[in-house]
C-alpha cells in the first residue's frame, strides 16, 4: 500500500458529470475496454508513450475507471494508488488488482485530501478531464500531491474534435456537451465539457507546470484490422489529446 494516504476520503462532489452514466457501464467496461480499438489500439499506445519508467515509483491512476491502467502500472513496479467517483468502478478495479493497490473512491472535482504534499511521484489521468468544469483546483492538486521534478501524464478529448462533431459556433467557449455511447445493454447518456486549446494549455502552465510534450498521435495498425472505416478517420483527424508535463 501507498503511504502516501492519510484518513481523510473525500465525499463526491454535487455537481459531478456523468456519475450515473459510468455506474452504468462499469461492467461493460470492465469486459471490453482491454480490447475496445479506441482504447486498446489509440490512446494506450499514445499514453504509454509518455510514461517514465515507473518501476519504484508511487502513481496516481486518477480516474481508474475498470482498473487497466492500474494493473499497468502494478506489473511495471509502481506502487499505485487509484481512485474514481463511480462505487462500480472502484469495484470493477478492485476485482482486477486485489489488494495490489489502495482503490478510493473520490472526486476530482474536489481537493484530494486523502493524498500528502509532495508524494508521488508520477500522476496518470486517462480520458478524464474533460468531465471537470473547472480544472485549476484539479490541478493544483496534482502540483501538490506531485514531488518536486514529478510528472503529470495526460489525455483529454481533441477540441478540434469535440468542436467539428457536435457543430458547436462558439469554438472559445468552455460548455457542457451531450452524448450518446453503445454498450450491450443499449446507448447511455454521457454528458462532458469541451473547451478550447488555448484554455487547455493555460491552465496547465498556470498550475505551475512545464509542458514537455504533446501529442496528436496516429492509431496503430491493429486499429485498421477491427475497424478500416474510423482508422481511416483517425489519421485524418485527432480524437484525443495527450500532455506530458513536468511540476517546475
Amino acid at each position: 500500500m501507498v503511504s502516501s494516504i492519510s484518513e481523510d476520503k473525500p465525499v463526491i462532489h454535487k455537481d459531478s458529470v456523468s456519475l450515473n452514466s459510468y455506474e452504468k457501464m462499469a461492467e461493460y467496461y470492465f469486459k471490453y475496454v482491454d480490447t475496445k480499438p479506441f482504447n486498446a489500439y489509440y490512446e494506450r499506445p499514445a499514453t504509454i508513450s509518455l510514461l517514465p519508467d515507473v518501476k519504484g515509483k508511487k502513481v496516481l491512476d486518477a480516474a481508474c475507471a475498470a482498473g487497466w491502467y492500474t494493473k499497468y502500472l502494478l506489473d511495471k513496479g509502481a506502487y499505485v494508488t487509484a481512485m474514481d467517483f463511480s462505487p462500480l468502478m472502484i469495484e470493477m478495479t478492485k476485482k482486477r488488482v486485489g489488494n495490489k493497490a489502495e482503490v478510493i473512491r473520490a472526486d476530482l472535482n474536489d481537493p484530494l485530501s486523502f493524498i500528502k504534499d509532495k508524494s508521488l511521484d508520477v500522476v496518470l489521468s486517462s480520458l478524464t478531464l474533460h468531465y471537470l468544469k473547472n480544472w485549476e483546483i484539479v490541478l493544483s492538486e496534482f502540483n501538490r500531491i506531485l514531488k518536486e521534478g514529478g510528472l503529470l501524464v495526460f489525455s483529454v478529448h481533441h477540441p478540434f474534435m469535440d468542436f467539428t462533431t457536435f457543430k458547436k459556433e462558439n469554438y472559445f467557449l468552455t460548455e457542457l456537451l451531450d452524448d450518446e455511447w453503445n454498450t450491450y445493454n443499449g446507448k447511455v447518456k454521457v454528458q462532458f465539457y469541451r473547451r478550447p486549446l488555448c484554455e487547455i494549455i493555460t491552465s496547465v502552465i498556470d498550475a505551475g507546470f512545464i509542458i514537455e510534450k504533446l501529442l496528436e498521435p496516429m492509431p496503430i495498425e491493429q486499429f485498421k484490422i477491427e475497424q478500416p472505416d474510423i482508422y481511416d478517420r483517425l489519421t485524418k483527424k485527432p480524437q484525443f489529446l495527450f500532455i506530458r508535463a513536468k511540476k517546475q
